[in-house]
Parts: structure tokens; sequence; C-alpha cells
């Protein structure tokens, strides 16, 4: 897949250390091998697609998994409607020039003819469960690649490679199936469905030195850019849709950036000065704190609240 990186400053012209290219090169053919199999096993699969970096990598890995051939099935974007206008056009344009299809469940249409409320501290992001199963239902999607990293949240740490969902989209973690070595069970009963997550064993790290190494364009809010934001439980917010700021909250005009993009309520930039991607490896390498725990609100709610939605059937 061919792509120029979108960020203010030109190309990093660094190169990997050979054993981090080893190291890649290992998780890049994990990953084609799992894309490989789910397409050989299930008969309906889809992408869930954010816009964001991991996300993006994933459809770069199954573009190089079924090359030359088209990738032989869709991507999936839960749209709060809260999402920056960055990425919606990022998403946009990276779908027409690979000639993907696109399926948007908007999280507005579910509000509107009321099979959803909207929240009284206006975030969306938790309103995506609801969206999602009823769209895994309505196109009888049987596995659903998701980009989650074993590094980035602990519930998250705890889902196999091939994750079960029953009936009702739920997830019990007590009935993980083992995998041992690369074999993978996706069995499953009508109206179950399997998530899969084929960069389970990336760290955010691992990521950035790959889109380096591939080139992977990505939403320019990844980079070092000037934007009004406002301060609120210790995270940087932009003014939006969901309100904000209020009370005691004023707006100043930082140099930010964002470590991972969603719902625009609930997802806080970082202060940095990094506009290309040495520079953003560097900074990656010198936090003690991940992208979800620095800049994601929603995740703060408890120690359990990521494990407690995905029991409810969230990503």
């Amino acid at each position: 897949m061919s792509a120029h990186l979108t960020h203010p400053g030109p190309p990093s012209s660094g190169l990997p250390s050979p054993g981090v290219v080893d190291a890649l090169d290992a998780l890049e053919s994990e990953a084609i091998h799992i894309f490989r199999e789910v397409a050989g096993e299930f008969d309906r699969p889809v992408i869930l697609f954010s816009g964001g970096k991991d996300s993006t990598l994933l459809v770069h890995l199954a573009v190089k998994a079924f090359a030359p051939a088209p990738v032989p099935f869709p991507l999936l974007h839960v749209d709060t409607g809260h999402n920056y206008p960055e990425v919606i056009d990022f998403r946009d344009r990276l779908v027409e020039r690979l000639g993907l299809r696109l399926e948007v469940a908007h999280v507005q249409d579910w509000i509107d003819d009321g099979r959803l409320t909207e929240r009284p501290d206006g975030t969306r992001n938790p309103l995506q469960t609801v969206p999602l199963l009823d769209s895994i239902v309505e196109h009888r999607f049987d596995a659903v690649f998701g980009g989650g990293r074993r590094d980035e949240e602990r519930a998250r740490a705890k889902e196999r490679i091939m994750s079960l969902r029953d009936a009702f989209g739920r997830w019990d973690p007590r009935s993980q199936r083992p995998e041992l070595w690369n074999l993978y069970n996706g069995r499953h009963a009508p109206g179950e469905h399997v998530r899969v997550f084929p960069i389970s064993n990336w760290t955010e790290l691992d990521v950035w030195r790959y889109i380096q190494r591939e080139r992977i364009e990505l939403p320019s809010i990844y980079f070092a850019h000037r934007r009004e934001v406002f301060r609120r439980d210790g995270m940087w917010l932009a003014e939006g849709p969901w309100g904000g700021p209020r009370g005691t909250e004023e707006l100043q005009e930082l140099s930010v950036r964002y470590r991972t993009v969603g719902d625009g309520s609930c997802t806080g930039a970082v202060e940095s000065t990094a506009t290309t991607i040495d520079e953003i490896i560097a900074e990656v390498t010198a936090s003690r704190l991940t992208e979800r725990g620095a800049t994601r609100a929603d995740d703060r709610l408890s120690e359990a609240a990521m494990e407690d939605r995905k029991r409810e059937g969230y990503f």
C-alpha cells in the first residue's frame, strides 16, 4: 500500500535497526496470517474502523494480506457524531483511494428514533455499543476485526486473538479458549460472532515504528499542531458539540497532538511539539502512560470501566 505521511514536517529519514526490522517482520507476518485464517474460516468478516492509527494499521495489513486482490470484506465505523473533522475526512479519503467498502452506523440515528438517549455528560463513547451490536446483527457479520493491543488497557490484555461473543454480543473473560502455538479456534454457534485482534502482540511503540517503516498515512491530529483546548479532569479537551468549556474552564491555544482518536467529549490531547515520526517515537518511548490512560476520560471511570463495557458488547 503506497501512502505518504500527513504532518507538517518532512518524512522521517531514520531507518530502524536490524533487530527492530526483524521484530516488525514477525509481527507483520503473524497479523497477515490471522487475516488469511479468518478469510478462510468465516463467511462475513468486517474491520471495525475508527480512522485511528491502530485501525488504519489493520487496513494496511489487510491490503498486504490479500494483494493484488482487493480486501474481501468491508469496514464498519460506528460514528458518534462527535468525531474530529480531520479524522472523518481522512476516513473518506482512505476508503476512496483504496476502493474499500464502508458501512457507517451513526449514533445520532439511534438517538433520533429513541433506541438511545443522550447522556447528561454529553459523551457518546459509551453509546457506541448498541449501534455496533445492531450493525453486526443486521449485516450478519461473524468475525469482527479490531485494533486492540495488550499494552493499552487491562481488560484488553485478557482477550485472546480470537475472542468469542455470545448471541447478545457479550464477552465472558472466564470462557476464553486456549490458543496454543498459532492455532486459533473460530468455532461459533448461529447468532454468535468472534472478535479478532491481529495486533494483540504489538505495543504502541511497535505501531509507530511500523508506521514509520511502511510510511502509512494518518490523520493530521496525530502530529503537533496549534489548537484551542481547555483543562478538565487533568486532560486537555477541545471545544465542540459535546459541550465545554463551562464554569471556570477557559480556552487556551497550545501546541498539542492526539495519541488516540475517538469521541471528542472524552478524548484528550497532550501537549507536544512532535511533528515527525522520529519525534513521536522519542515521545512515546519516554512516556510512562499508555495512550488510553493518558487521554481517554471514559477509561478513568473505574478500574473495571473497560471490562464492564466489553462484557456488554463494546469493543
